[in-house]
């Protein structure tokens, strides 16, 4: 059977490999499963939006149609409007794409920017996805190694350029490490970028659940921040439109003249609905997104203060939906992960995921997505690590 050598090459979807445990794995007895393995809500849009939603699909006619291929209009000058607010810089309507999710957004920024045989440098750990579609693309993912504060360095990076490195790609907060990256941090790698004529792209889908009050950073208060940043973004997290794929993407418009190439032959266009549903949201729901952060900033408060009476485990990072945690045991992370569930009944995706083939370091770590887990549960949750801690060392 022919097959892309590319495809060939990449590593499945994790989450699909862990969703197969589920299977094969028998839960112990009497205890429910706690599933912290993919960043995703699992409730669904506040009732208010959806009774919207419902009212425009049986009312709109329009939004069963195809839209402009980079959006629809309105979308991207209320979306403009609210970065520019945000960050106290200037962005206009025609510098905002839509996006079926940031994923897409992701892919689309890539394809423009490198082809195959280019480079692009990636702090590790890292998200998953974005290094499956480098490989998929026959580009190369250069991995930049973070601090024991998993931050990256931004002359660690500069050491990594070469003639054919087209972008430094960062996730803040990151995904799977949680850390938010400082404003100088990345007022450093814009500089670098710039210096070296090369693209920074930067990944907000968890902006919206930052501990820090007001801008995360200051790179749209740049005037020629187009020239250098390309900045992703999503709905699915802010309003729980994950099956309604709504991303988004930040550019120079004659960049996103290109990305429009990659969009209409992907998918044409973004759903009617889930453009209608984030349209909505930024109009009015503003006071409940600012709930929706609270809450998550308290079970990041009990994942930093579990892991302080958790023996053994160490906190790496904890920010947004992610705790990043060093494991105590002596087998490598694939295979605690699967002890985790059979003994714990506990679902989180070892560090082996997030980062390259054989790299060492991804055999004591851990990923977990708490973002779905109340205060009770993250509670329920140490104890059960706990107790299997006890169990392993006696």
């Amino acid at each position: 059977m022919p097959l892309n050598p590319a495809f060939a090459a990449t590593f499945a979807p994790p989450v699909m490999e862990a969703r197969r445990w589920l299977t094969e794995t028998p839960l112990p007895e009497g205890l429910p499963l706690l599933n912290l393995s993919q960043a995703a809500p699992v409730d669904p849009p506040p009732a208010p939006l959806r009774a919207a939603m419902a009212r425009a699909i049986e009312q709109d006619p329009s939004i069963h149609l195809y839209s402009p291929v980079l959006g629809n209009p309105a979308l991207r000058a209320r979306l403009a409007a609210r970065i520019a607010a945000l960050y106290g810089g200037t962005v206009g309507a025609d510098q905002v794409a839509l996006t079926s999710g940031c994923n897409q957004a992701f892919c689309a920024a890539v394809a423009v920017l490198a082809a195959a045989g280019d480079q692009v440098i990636l702090p590790v750990p890292w998200y998953f996805n974005h290094a499956m579609w480098l490989s998929l693309s026959g580009i190369e993912a250069v991995p930049l190694p973070t601090g024991a504060d998993l931050l990256p360095d931004p002359d660690q990076a500069a050491a990594l350029i070469t003639p054919r490195t087209r972008a430094i790609a960062l996730v803040t907060p990151n995904n799977p490490g949680g850390v938010e990256y400082p404003p100088a941090l990345l007022e450093a790698f814009a500089a670098l970028a710039a210096r070296h004529k090369i693209a920074l792209i930067v990944d907000e889908t968890y902006r919206d659940f930052h501990t820090r009050d007001g801008a995360p950073h200051t790179l749209f208060t740049n005037p020629d921040w187009d020239e250098t940043l390309i900045h992703l973004y999503s709905f699915s997290k802010a309003y729980r439109l994950t099956g309604h794929r709504v991303g988004a993407i930040a550019a120079a418009p004659a960049r996103l003249a290109e990305i429009e190439k990659f969009l209409d032959t992907v998918t044409i266009c973004v759903s009617g609905p889930g453009q209608m549903a984030a349209l909505w949201g930024l109009e009015n729901l503003e006071d409940w997104l600012a709930g929706e952060r609270l809450e998550i900033l308290r079970r990041r408060a009990a994942m930093i203060a579990g892991f302080q009476r958790l023996d053994g485990w160490e906190l790496l990072g904890c920010g947004a939906y992610f705790a990043y945690a060093r494991h105590p045991f002596d087998a490598p992370s694939p295979q605690v992960a699967r002890r985790l569930l059979a003994e714990a009944g506990v679902l989180m995706l070892p560090g082996t995921m997030f980062r390259p083939q054989g790299d060492p370091a991804g055999a004591r770590e851990m990923r977990i997505a708490f973002a779905n887990a109340d205060t009770t549960e993250i509670g329920d949750l140490m104890t059960r690590l706990g107790r299997v801690g006890q169990a392993v060392t006696s």
